[in-house]
């Protein structure tokens, strides 16, 4: 009885945003709107013109095991290579990370230590400190949301309110709803979060402060939340350079350095 009810409730609530889209579009008539495909398209090249990515800011990581804020320097290096530098108060040195979707390498520099091994989520979470997977990662440190599994899928709702086009996306078969909002101005998303269909919050990430490079909005403050899990990445970028060339991502150990393998 109760899963009937949530079921209707459901059926009510889409119809409901059906009739907002409907009148919405009525009073944007006149008003150029993209059309859904077009829009995703559009967002997923934008992710995909980013090659490569250098910013330098703030780190705020919040879970059960670390709490800590801390400046930071990431290289991304599309598809394959992230190199992280942390810094503690005055620019004190104190760790290297090299990540590859195959392989790490982790410089302790206040220890003198360098472990090195496999790439595996246990070595992701050992290092960032959050549960995200290698793409998630990138996509994080350089303002993105990947939307590629939607390319083929119309949304099942999409309206425009005021200065942003909002999207639906219904998952039954995964027991999820993916929502998207985006500015209309610069085709910026701002938001997005996924919950299940029952509307418990899964994950959440909220964009701001956007500058443009090569017609691209990159956000320089980003948060991502693990609404399952309660953790959460913050970033606040002081700087950022997008499709410069990256000579190098290599760590450079002292001699003494103490190698430890994973």
């Amino acid at each position: 009885m109760i899963k009937k009810i949530l079921y209707y409730s459901s059926i009510v609530l889409l119809n409901v945003f059906l009739i907002t889209s409907c009148s919405t579009e009525k009073a944007v008539r006149n008003e150029k709107v993209i059309p859904a495909d077009r829009l995703i398209r559009k967002l997923e090249g934008n992710r995909r013109t980013i090659k490569t990515f250098y910013g330098k800011g703030v780190l705020n990581i919040r879970s059960k095991s670390f709490k800590g804020k801390t400046s930071f320097e990431i290289s991304v290096k599309k598809p394959d290579s992230i190199k992280i530098s942390i810094y503690g108060p005055f620019g004190i040195d104190l760790a290297h990370g090299l990540i590859t979707k195959r392989n790490f390498l982790f410089y302790d520099v206040l220890k003198n230590r360098a472990y090195t091994g496999t790439n595996n989520d246990k070595v992701l979470k050992s290092i960032f400190k959050i549960d995200l997977t290698f793409n998630e990662l990138i996509d994080a440190f350089a303002g993105a949301v990947n939307l590629t599994d939607k390319l083929r899928t119309e949304p099942d709702i999409y309206i425009t309110d005021g200065d942003t086009y909002q999207l639906l996306y219904l998952d039954e078969k995964n027991n999820k709803k993916s929502r998207y909002e985006i500015n209309k101005d610069d085709l910026a998303i701002i938001n997005y979060s996924v919950s299940t269909m029952l509307n418990d919050e899964l994950f959440e990430g909220d964009y701001s402060k956007f500058q443009e490079f090569e017609k691209v909005p990159i956000p320089f403050n980003s948060t991502i939340i693990n609404k399952v899990k309660n953790e959460s990445l913050s970033i606040e970028y002081k700087s950022v350079e997008v499709n410069e060339k990256i000579e190098s991502l290599a760590i450079k150990l002292p001699s003494d350095v103490k190698i430890i393998k994973w």
